[in-house]
């Protein structure tokens, strides 16, 4: 079965400094239809303008996955790391027993457009920790490349879920099989992609349960990313 949550339909606030969108309840927004899928809590698509950002704030018990897809994003947290993420790479923050954090775009002329994703632990309490990785083009354009995940991703979560992503060229299918007793989220970060025969455009996103394969099509450029969870 696949249920898709359109673009639109999403939680939407314009700070004016910040343009974000919320597929799930987040913050203000509070849909109780909509308050994750299996582990995966929270994605969030933001547009930073310039010279602004996100003040010190705090986090616990979660993992946080910054994925940006146009612009640089600064990045400085309690734990001493100080960072650029550009598109091409993935951090992972988990805040564990807390954690406190800025976010901030120092260009003065473009703004930045990310994806800020929340996967819940498997355990709370875990020592706060961060991993920032660039991956590699090559993975990326090949298929659904593996990012995120417990051992073998690119940087490691605490959690049984797998985040893939990909970038396609017009007219490429990749395959994914999802075992028995796993769901996935599809999350469509450009162009637009058939799932199964469904269509899905820029910013959709797709709730699969009992689907043993899902068959991503792009007809034209697409950047997609794909959550394997429980």
């Amino acid at each position: 079965m696949i249920t898709v949550r359109k673009a639109a339909e999403r939680g939407h606030f314009d700070h004016g400094w910040l343009n974000t969108y919320h597929t799930f309840s987040f913050a203000d927004y509070y849909d109780p239809a909509h308050m994750g899928f299996g582990t995966l809590r929270v994605i969030n698509e933001d547009v930073v303008q310039p010279g602004r950002g996100f003040g010190t704030h705090a986090h616990q018990d979660m993992e946080i996955i910054t994925y940006v897809l146009d612009g640089a994003l600064d990045h400085k947290d309690s734990m001493g790391n100080g960072s650029t993420i550009r598109p091409g790479e993935v951090q992972r923050m988990s805040a564990g027993t807390g954690v406190t954090h800025s976010e901030f775009n120092h260009s003065q002329a473009e703004p930045v457009h990310l994806l800020q994703i929340w996967i819940q632990p498997a355990r709370r309490g875990l020592p706060p920790s961060y991993e920032q990785r660039t991956i590699p083009p090559a993975a990326l354009s090949a298929g659904l490349a593996l990012i995120a995940a417990p051992a073998e991703g690119i940087v490691e979560i605490h959690q049984d879920a797998r985040l893939y992503a990909a970038t396609l060229a017009a007219g490429q299918r990749v395959t994914h099989a999802l075992p028995s007793g796993r769901r996935a989220w599809l999350q469509v970060a450009r162009g637009t992609v058939t799932l199964n025969g469904q269509a899905l455009h820029q910013s959709d996103g797709a709730a699969v349960t009992h689907e043993p394969t899902l068959d991503i099509v792009a007809p034209d450029a697409a950047e997609v990313l794909l959550f394997d969870l429980t």
